[in-house]
């Protein structure tokens, strides 16, 4: 499944999931953690699950103000990285990072007291997050300046204006760095280069409208920006393994449990 991933904390509970962003193969299962700094164009897959063993995980979306106001009560940390770090990263869960995760799972069982305990165990994860080998990443997501801070407001810009031409000269000039240093920075962040991850962005929201609204293919590869109606449909099979109206007519008989009848052709480009 393809989708982009916005900035996450999550802890598997049972199973492993293999996510693929730009030319690198994340894995992780059961007893990992998972933090992701950036939104990030991603292929997933459930490897390891069972009917009698689901893939179980939790997630917490991380609050970049609430991070930056923690910085303040730390210690000042060693000089950051030289270059951006991964905006995806696995570690093992420690136990004391585990209690609060399970504490704040529990606090479903009393919705009563959720509006009161919950903010303060989400504290409490962070703090641990900020203290352990993930920190130096959530750091550079905090603060202002840093490298991973400037590659995230290139992307929102993408996220943004991803129907317009990129102009690297001028995203690199949002991120407050030179060409050459911003393309090093942003591949060493998304495993990408800034054009193949506009075009992600670009394919990933063509297919959105198409499954939303059942468009003609065509005018929905000139809705997200492209020029050429070929280019689009050649772009898009290379991406999702299909040309856009055999891909959304697949994705809708999924959802409605008609694959059979789709995959034999029907509705197919």
């Amino acid at each position: 499944m393809r989708t982009v991933y916005e900035p996450l904390f999550c802890v598997v509970a049972q199973g492993g999931k293999r996510v693929l962003l730009g030319d690198r193969v994340v894995e992780y299962r059961a007893g990992a953690f998972v933090v992701v700094s950036l939104d990030l164009p991603v292929s997933t897959e459930i490897h390891d699950a069972a009917p009698d063993a689901p893939y179980l995980s939790v997630t917490m979306t991380l609050d970049r103000a609430l991070l930056t106001e923690m910085l303040l009560a730390l210690p000042d940390p060693a000089e950051g990285p030289a270059t951006a770090p991964p905006g995806m990263d696995v570690s093992t869960v420690t136990d004391d990072l585990l209690d609060p995760v399970v504490r704040l799972i529990r606090l479903l069982d009393h919705p009563a007291d959720i509006p009161v305990l919950a903010p303060l165990v989400e504290r409490e994860i962070l703090y641990r997050l900020l203290r352990g080998e993930q920190g130096a990443m959530l750091r550079q997501i905090a603060l202002a300046d840093s490298h991973l801070a400037r590659i995230g407001r290139a992307i929102a810009w993408i996220r943004g204006h991803y129907t317009e031409p990129l102009r690297i000269d001028a995203l690199a000039a949002t991120a407050g760095m030179s060409p050459s240093t911003f393309h090093r920075h942003f591949k060493a962040a998304t495993a990408m280069s800034p054009l193949q991850f506009h075009k992600q962005i670009r394919l990933q929201e063509a297919r959105r409208l198409l499954v939303a609204h059942q468009g003609d293919a065509s005018r929905v590869g000139f809705t997200v920006g492209y020029e050429s109606a070929s280019q689009f449909s050649r772009e898009y099979s290379r991406l999702f393994g299909a040309p856009p109206a055999r891909d959304a007519a697949l994705l809708r008989a999924a959802a409605t449990g008609d694959g059979h009848r789709a995959a034999m052709g029907e509705g197919s480009a």
